[in-house]
């Protein structure tokens, strides 16, 4: 997993970037947690997400949003941190650009950049949204939300609310054209730190499921 250093709105961003392991493959981009709450691009539930993507070939970069490890400039409160990510996958698309689709993953913090990168990104097809604080943060931007994937909380989350995730859920699947799917994992904490094993397998399954549908 190579070392890059990309520009980014306020000044270089730091990643870590597997390139495809086949032409025309897809691409995904992996978003942290908090950055004041120590969220960094080697938190354990970002190198997961991270990891499974390499192993289907994809094309995947890790990054840290400004203002954390060698990234330049300070925290943003999520404005600077969405032209992060989308200057990222800028940088991704430079040297993919015949990637046959796009996917979005994001945890806590990152999952908020996230949802709020696919409403400006029409080329993401695919999202992994993990403990999404919607109890923290407006979620009201989906409206719609333009493509599928895969929300994920834990039952025993001190974070972020069961309520507040379902409360977005069913909002979400209201639409048409797009299905959204849902899992708690019962007893995990906000980090699922004990519960990483059955978080991964809920991720796997779901990719193993909208992969198959999209070959």
């Amino acid at each position: 997993m190579p070392e890059v250093i990309f520009a980014g709105p306020e000044g270089r961003l730091e990643g870590r970037y597997q390139p495809a392991s086949r032409p025309r493959a897809p691409v995904a981009i992996l978003l942290h947690p908090h950055p004041q709450g120590g969220g960094t691009m080697n938190n354990s539930i970002v190198m997961a997400m991270y990891n499974t993507f390499v192993r289907r070939g994809f094309a995947t970069l890790r990054f840290n949003f400004r203002g954390v490890g060698r990234s330049q400039g300070t925290f943003d409160n999520g404005v600077g941190e969405l032209s992060d990510a989308a200057s990222a996958l800028d940088w991704m698309q430079q040297f993919n650009p015949e990637a046959s689709t796009t996917w979005v993953g994001g945890f806590s913090f990152g999952a908020w950049i996230g949802m709020q990168l696919l409403m400006r990104r029409p080329e993401v097809r695919g999202f992994l949204s993990i403990a999404p604080p919607a109890n923290m943060y407006d979620f009201t931007f989906l409206a719609p939300c333009p493509s599928s994937g895969l929300i994920v909380d834990g039952g025993a989350d001190e974070v972020v609310t069961g309520s507040s995730v379902q409360k977005l859920v069913d909002k979400l699947k209201t639409q048409r054209h797009i299905t959204i799917d849902h899992a708690t994992i019962p007893g995990a904490n906000h980090f699922f730190e004990h519960e990483m094993p059955d978080l991964m397998k809920v991720v796997d399954a779901y990719l193993d499921k909208r992969l198959s549908a999209d070959r």
